[in-house]
């Protein structure tokens, strides 16, 4: 039994290390894009109007935007 819940424990840091290996490997590629000031920020922009279309996106589904 022990062996079991030792393995379960596990599984945490499992998630975290695959999801921080998947975040690098996501972000590795924009890096030499913050090089070049032009580049950099429409790399910004491109987050910033990324998270708002989510961000209304979301409330619009789930009604949290109409009272």
């Amino acid at each position: 039994m022990k062996e079991f819940f030792e393995n379960v424990f596990r599984y945490p840091r499992y998630l975290i290390s695959f999801s921080l290996g998947i975040l690098y490997n996501a972000v590795q590629p924009l890096v030499p894009l913050f090089q070049r000031p032009t580049t950099a920020v429409a790399l910004v922009g491109a987050v910033v109007a990324g998270f708002l279309f989510l961000t209304f996106t979301l409330r619009a589904m789930l009604g949290l935007g109409a009272a």
